[in-house]
């Protein structure tokens, strides 16, 4: 079944997608579109995945496969659409076209993948010296360098400290996600600019997502897995001389709490582990990195499912929180969005996801607030 007759009918409830190609709507591509995917990642690019239906004609031209609209570097925008609301699921470019000629030929396809703005800079090696010798710089400055050299508006909020003898042997896109991996940042290619800063854990929720809820549920499957054998503080090596014990600092999870009591080790004394020191760095940059490792650890409890797309009438969006509903009282509450799979096929609208949580208990104070239209 082609994905366009699941688009806008009655049967498979409201929800839609719409594929721009060089902001052109595509109308006359759908009739093809059997699959459409889009795969966002905390850790990683949004990427996306357009399977067509395509077929050689008379003249030995393809369908799709000879379209001069569907080729590599295409600009592309992938939008939900919920009734007249529409929302942003990804935008960037047609990275790869495949062609796919099996036996049958009747199963022919056209497979195009695309990936977000990350990939306009993920272009040009670059070896920059960023600090030498008594200068210094900081991650802002860094960012704010790179933002001007490749057009790209980054929002850097991480932690800004003087960094000395820096050098970068990567893409610009490369060296910036080891920066913040090293900072224990996000690194988030939104609508309209690169997030680059800490967990937003203070986000209004979006909406819940219902669990054995009757007819209101959109929630099709959750498990839920706590793993307890996670440090709940982590110690760093200060800086020592040569020949003397280095001694020890040690830092708690600082992040906000997504329930009402912190998820925490009950065993009988300190659960602490200790974070290596990576070569010549600062005590700031040694805390920094141990604070990244500590609130990591934090988040212990990992939930996974799926949701109906259509009766969620929402996107799921990563980097932020999700209110939870009908996984008890210890379970249910906010949860911080880690990644997120989404699906149109002949079967619907469908979401995969994984969450996050450093907490228990339902804060009954919680509310999702309206989203705000996206056009």
């Amino acid at each position: 079944m082609a994905l366009i007759d699941l688009l806008g009918g009655s049967t498979l409830g409201p929800a839609e997608c719409r594929v721009l190609i060089d902001n052109s709507e595509v109308d006359d591509l759908y009739p093809a579109l059997a699959l459409l995917e889009v795969d966002a990642d905390r850790s990683s690019w949004t990427t996306a995945k357009l399977e067509f239906d395509t077929c050689r004609i008379e003249d030995g031209n393809w369908t799709l496969a000879d379209d001069e609209r569907i080729k590599p570097w295409r600009e592309i925008h992938i939008k939900a659409v919920f009734g007249d609301q529409q929302q942003y699921l990804m935008a960037g470019y047609i990275r790869q076209v495949k062609l796919e000629c099996p036996e049958d030929q009747g199963a022919a396809k056209l497979v195009v993948e695309c990936q977000d703005a990350s990939l306009l800079m993920d272009r040009t090696h670059v070896n920059q010296v960023w600090a030498e010798d008594d200068a210094t710089t900081d991650d802002g400055q860094i960012a704010a360098t790179i933002a001007r050299r490749s057009g790209q508006d980054i929002r850097y909020q991480g932690p800004v400290f003087p960094i000395q003898n820096l050098n970068q042997n990567a893409t610009d896109l490369r060296f910036l996600k080891q920066r913040a991996d090293t900072n224990g940042n996000e690194m988030i290619f939104l609508e309209d600019a690169l997030y680059i800063g800490p967990m937003r854990l203070d986000l209004d929720p979006q909406p819940h997502i219902l669990v054995y809820a009757g007819p209101d549920t959109n929630c099709i499957s959750l498990s839920i897995d706590d793993d307890g054998h996670q440090p709940d503080q982590v110690q760093y090596q200060l800086a020592a001389e040569t020949g003397i014990q280095p001694d020890v600092d040690t830092v708690e999870p600082d992040n906000s709490l997504l329930g009402t009591r912190p998820a925490t080790s009950d065993a009988t004394g300190d659960f602490t582990w200790q974070v290596p020191r990576a070569g010549r760095v600062s005590d700031q940059q040694a805390r920094v990195s141990a604070q990244a490792a500590a609130n990591r650890a934090a988040m212990r409890i990992k939930g996974s499912g799926e949701l109906d797309g259509s009766r969620y009438a929402n996107v799921l969006r990563i980097g932020e929180t999700v209110l939870v509903d009908g996984a008890g009282e210890r379970y249910s509450g906010r949860w911080y969005v880690d990644a997120c799979t989404h699906r149109f096929d002949s079967n619907g609208y469908r979401v995969s996801f994984k969450l996050l949580r450093n907490a228990y208990g339902d804060d009954p104070s919680a509310a999702a607030s309206p989203l705000a239209e996206v056009v």
